[in-house]
């Protein structure tokens, strides 16, 4: 992809307002350095708009699809975003992706008979999902599946803890999990859900072909129907001193334990930053 570098008046002080937010009812706000640059660098996102104060803007380097830089400076991307939004001087208004069906999830995973699906019984906090769409770029899921209703749409503040996993990892809404879990088994994947209280532990199951990993809500877990559906349940051990693990950390956990057991396959995503390594998200 051909890149240019930021010109130099988006460089200088910002002196021009960022204006009323043009256009927010036609896409949505992202903001920060990893979300912004993977949006812009993804093809089938459309960037309408990109904000950026002198300092972020100074020496970036964009895709020719990108638009072009409106200075803006902290105090008008702190008005124009959420409150407590860690923006990093960059905002960019884009149109929403569009939407990956269930049953485009065969297709998604063809070239790979140990591909990993994550399915999400009911998670509604937005930092949570974006966390878990994280994981499963690092550790090579092709898909985050979750229920239409009941789930938090994929706002900025999903964006932001995806860290740019939002543009790479499909997030796949349905009607009925159940009967996405059903398409899923028909697609060749073993359902495999999560629960603190099952019998076997997640590292005595096999992990060979296709795998839905499934987890439920903090707090109330799987549902009754979800977990029946379930081909298998398997749990974490933990320590007697800690009740549960948070809902992106047993997800991070058992991809972890999956993708170090099965055979190599190229992953679908990369460049996903790490805390310990990558710097801020």
């Amino acid at each position: 992809m051909r890149r240019r570098t930021a010109p130099p008046e988006a460089a200088r002080s910002d002196r021009r307002s960022a204006g009323p937010p043009r256009g927010a009812v036609n896409g949505v706000w992202l903001w920060g350095r990893h979300p912004v640059l993977a949006a812009l660098d993804n093809p089938s996102r459309n960037p309408l708009r990109l904000l950026a104060t002198a300092e972020a803007a100074r020496g970036l380097t964009l895709p020719d699809r990108s638009p072009g830089i409106e200075p803006a400076d902290r105090a008008q991307l702190d008005r124009l975003l959420p409150d407590g939004a860690v923006h990093q001087g960059l905002a960019l208004l884009a149109a929403p992706l569009p939407e990956t069906a269930i049953e485009d999830v065969a297709g998604l995973c063809r070239d790979d008979p140990s591909a990993r699906v994550v399915v999400l019984d009911r998670a509604q906090d937005p930092r949570n999902v974006g966390a878990v769409l994280r994981s499963a770029a690092a550790f090579g899921a092709r898909a985050v599946i979750l229920p239409r209703d009941h789930a938090p749409e994929a706002t900025g503040i999903l964006a932001k803890a995806a860290s740019g996993a939002l543009e790479r990892v499909p997030l796949i809404r349905v009607t009925n999990l159940a009967r996405a879990l059903r398409r899923l088994k028909e697609d060749g994947f073993w359902c495999l859900g999560l629960d603190g209280h099952a019998d076997r532990p997640l590292a005595d199951l096999p992990a060979d072909g296709r795998t839905a990993l499934v987890l439920g809500a903090e707090g109330a877990g799987l549902r009754r129907l979800t977990r029946e559906t379930c081909d298998v349940l398997a749990r974490i051990p933990i320590a007697s001193a800690v009740e549960s693990l948070n809902l992106s950390n047993a997800a991070a956990v058992a991809l972890y334990d999956l993708a170090r057991r099965r055979p190599a396959c190229p992953a679908p995503a990369s460049d996903v930053s790490s805390p310990s390594n990558g710097g801020p998200a």
